[in-house]
């Protein structure tokens, strides 16, 4: 069977949780005609690079597919009637890549160097507290002797 490449856009007011429900029954619609999802990755919310249909932001999910194209075909049928996707995109493929998308591996990468450097958000809360404790002993330490 041929293999595919998928991603469809979800509005940025749908919740994770029922953009999971979104994947869920589209990966049934292809395993109902003959195909399977291979693997399903879910990108989160993004910017979109320009407005569609008043959306700034979209919910990504990203399906392998080794299905035939009357699968294919139903599924973008489906996401065209349903009223939550934006966009979608398949795109035929020689192989499918066993390992995370490039989307997955730069974001466990920026998670990564934040993490070493130190400079996500819960790294930099914690660095200003470590700053304030050090700086409290230091005033309480200072000469009482100046009002002399």
């Amino acid at each position: 069977m041929p293999l595919y490449e998928h991603v469809f856009v979800a509005r940025q007011d749908v919740s994770s949780s029922q953009v999971e429900a979104l994947a869920e029954s589209f990966a049934k619609v292809v395993t109902d005609n003959g195909g399977s999802v291979t693997k399903t990755e879910s990108w989160g919310l993004r910017n979109l690079a320009y407005r569609i249909k008043k959306n700034r932001k979209g919910h990504y999910v990203h399906f392998n597919l080794d299905a035939p194209v009357i699968a294919i075909s139903e599924l973008e049928r489906n996401q065209r009637i349903n009223e939550d996707i934006i966009r979608y995109l398949t795109i035929k493929v020689e192989e499918l890549n066993a390992g995370p998308s490039i989307m997955m591996q730069v974001k466990a990468a920026r998670e990564e160097r934040a993490r070493r450097e130190g400079t996500g958000r819960y790294d930099r809360d914690r660095r200003d507290r470590d700053e304030r404790e050090t700086e409290e002993p230091a005033a309480a330490a200072a000469p009482a002797g100046d009002a002399a």
